[in-house]
């Protein structure tokens, strides 16, 4: 198949322009590793380019031997799992009934659910709600609040109506219920999608930071990305000084980049395996209104 010189200078030109924005993507995240592995001389001199001349772990050495980023850390890992495996089941249980057509109240339920999309309470009556439940400085105060996504329950009911009748009708013939059909019959088939959300979810989770601000008042149940706010805005000493060379003055913007290092690698580590999945899950529930 022969292509047409203006097509050749088309698809150039496409891929130039992606390579750019490619490249202004990446770049960012690139400063942020070199800084945080940048020598603290040449840091301190401003003397950092994007190849570093030489290596230095000083500021991981220095972030790492305090207790406050690492207990910052298991409490994102631990926090993350526990909730967004609460909000995919709670979503799930929410959008299943509701995609059937039968269900007494389904249109109202349906219009207060969505109502919510265009308007909101705001934060002052979620802190009151939060107050009056006994949640304030406990854990579950970042994960029952935003329990549900009302997107994310759009996106799953409309994916459960499309699912064929037959499938449920023949299991209900054999004398199954409802739970024992979603447990064995529609979440098997709705892997894609429940893996799209779990990335969702769990990225939202892991960096969040202001309901943490809001409800915890103990430190040692901070996530990890309030940690590195309070590195961003204050000049937060974290690491035990006894644990660097005495000769070395590590400049706070090497600790900055490290935590940012460190608070953004997890999350980067999951992504790739469930990437495959985004677009075939979410245009699976968005076909239909």
């Amino acid at each position: 198949m022969k292509h047409k010189p203006a097509d050749i200078i088309i698809d150039g030109l496409i891929l130039f322009i992606m390579g750019i924005v490619g490249i202004m993507a990446v770049l960012p995240f690139v400063y942020v590793v070199v800084a945080s592995l940048t020598p603290p001389e040449l840091m301190g001199r401003g003397q950092m380019i994007l190849i570093p001349k030489r290596l230095s772990f000083e500021a991981y050495r220095y972030v790492f031997s305090t207790k406050t980023l690492m207990q910052a850390l298991r409490v994102s890992v631990l926090l993350t799992a526990v909730g967004t495996t609460f909000n995919i089941m709670m979503t799930v249980l929410f959008a299943y009934p509701l995609a059937h057509s039968g269900i007494k109240g389904r249109r109202i339920i349906l219009f207060l659910v969505t109502f919510t999309m265009m308007f909101s309470g705001g934060i002052v009556p979620e802190y009151m709600i939060v107050r009056s439940l006994g949640l304030m400085n406990k854990m579950s105060a970042l994960i029952l609040p935003g329990a549900i996504s009302t997107f994310n329950f759009v996106i799953f009911r409309n994916y459960f109506q499309e699912l064929p009748k037959e499938l449920e009708e023949s299991a209900m013939l054999d004398g199954a219920g409802y739970l024992y059909i979603l447990m064995r019959i529609i979440l098997p088939i709705s892997m894609p999608i429940i893996a799209t959300f779990v990335v969702i979810y769990g990225v939202g989770i892991w960096n969040s930071w202001f309901a943490a601000t809001l409800y915890l008042r103990d430190s040692t149940k901070w996530p990890i990305q309030v940690v590195l706010r309070m590195l961003t805005n204050l000049s937060m000493a974290l690491g035990d000084t006894t644990a660097m060379d005495s000769d070395i003055m590590l400049p706070p913007v090497s600790t900055k980049m490290c935590t940012i290092v460190i608070a953004t690698v997890p999350i980067l580590a999951v992504y790739p395996f469930m990437q495959k999945y985004f677009t075939k899950g979410i245009l699976l529930g968005s076909v239909k209104g």
